[in-house]
């Protein structure tokens, strides 16, 4: 490939990763912050602020295991052409847009898993696709969930039992602190694991087309402006989505906050350790109705949850179709 051609085209490429990253952020900023909003822990811009300090954070605590397995492990490396890109970030950021509009928390995780390897495929068959990160990521849809849930549950019932003997103002007390600590900790886990996915995106480009010397790795300036661009669009937050992750699917307070973003926080930095790009909206969301659950299950709006996850299991499908489809339209020119 002539790199002096190439060059305008690599720079549109990273800036369209840039903004799909900040789109991310936008729609994915109500799984930090819906449940510090929902108590009234923090006023919707000082939780929006709170948050993106907590995604920019990431850069000094997490390590790039996701990158790696983005970069790498879903799609062959010599199969990832400029147009692969292209079509990988379009099916994502398109549906993004449609779920954001409508106000429905689904991955952006997983629309740009799906992207990658609908447009991967329509460059190079099924025989690019590479198993092992594939396998791993389509598995924690299933898995993430169901262990928020878990954890949530465990985490509420524990909790009760220890603080049955305190007053509900000492206790509310107590968990409105430990509410505002564990949104930190998801925060900067949600940053940590989401950022990374267009991270490893840009290496893989700049390692496909010749511009990133040695073996594939990510530059240090890869890394800062994924982290920026995913905290500016936390800063904008996604109001809609908020609302359904902080009222619609059940009641919160900081007792149950604290419990969701706990339960959260364990299975996304677990994740992020293992190298598996995890949904941080599945995560929360489990977390969220595990909650609820412990309580009563009647507590649970599940005509929200199962529209929830619908959304969930078309995510990789739908986005695969789009990115595969406009992988198919650069093949015009």
């Amino acid at each position: 490939m002539d790199h002096t051609l190439a060059l305008p085209l690599l720079v549109g490429l990273i800036v369209l990763a840039l903004a799909f990253d900040f789109l991310n952020g936008l729609h994915d900023a109500a799984n930090a912050i819906a449940t510090v909003v929902a108590t009234r822990l923090l006023s919707p811009v000082l939780a929006v602020l709170f948050a993106a300090a907590g995604n920019f954070a990431a850069y000094w605590i997490m390590g790039l295991h996701v990158a790696e397995t983005v970069g790498k492990g879903i799609i062959q490396v010599d199969a990832v052409t400029p147009a692969v890109v292209f079509g990988a970030l379009v099916g994502a950021m398109f549906w993004n847009v449609v779920t954001w509009l409508k106000g429905i928390p689904s991955s952006s995780s997983h629309a740009l898993i799906g992207g990658l390897l609908g447009a991967g495929i329509a460059h190079g068959g099924f025989g690019v696709v590479e198993s092992s990160g594939t396998t791993k990521t389509v598995a924690a849809i299933f898995v993430s969930p169901i262990l928020g849930f878990i954890l949530a549950m465990l985490l509420m019932l524990i909790t009760s039992w220890l603080f049955r003997g305190s007053s509900p103002r000492q206790s509310n007390g107590i968990f409105k602190t430990l509410h505002l600590f564990s949104s930190a900790a998801y925060s900067i886990s949600h940053g940590g694991n989401d950022a990374q996915k267009t991270m490893g995106i840009i290496a893989v480009l700049l390692y496909s087309t010749g511009h990133l010397s040695g073996g594939f790795h990510v530059p240090n300036w890869v890394v800062l402006s994924c982290y920026t661009a995913i905290s500016l669009g936390t800063l904008s937050g996604g109001w809609k989505i908020i609302k359904t992750m902080g009222s619609k699917l059940t009641k919160l307070n900081h007792h149950s906050g604290f419990c969701a973003s706990t339960a959260g926080s364990i299975v996304v930095f677990g994740a992020s350790a293992m190298g598996i790009p995890v949904s941080t909206t599945h995560a929360i969301t489990g977390a969220v109705v595990g909650t609820g659950a412990a309580r009563r299950a009647s507590a649970v709006r599940w005509s929200v949850a199962s529209r929830v996850i619908v959304a969930w299991f078309i995510t990789i499908p739908a986005s695969a179709a789009v990115g595969a489809a406009f992988y198919l339209l650069t093949r015009l020119f």
